[in-house]
């Protein structure tokens, strides 16, 4: 069962996470010939404050 994991900043809109979702699936389906109903994936929306970029968080570069 493949399972893939994507760390996102916060900010995606439901459809553009779920275009992710779908190609993500895709992608794993065409290169590994998994079944699409085996393919699991996972987004963790990650608060601005919480991701840091060079010792910043994103929040406070505007991210």
């Amino acid at each position: 069962m493949p399972f893939a994991q994507i760390y996102l900043i916060e900010g995606r809109t439901e459809e553009q996470k779920r275009a992710l979702i779908e190609k993500v699936t895709v992608a794993i389906v065409e290169a590994v010939g998994a079944p699409r109903e085996n393919v699991r994936v996972w987004l963790h929306d990650i608060p601005k404050e919480n991701w840091g970029i060079a010792g910043v968080s994103a929040k406070a570069l505007g991210r």
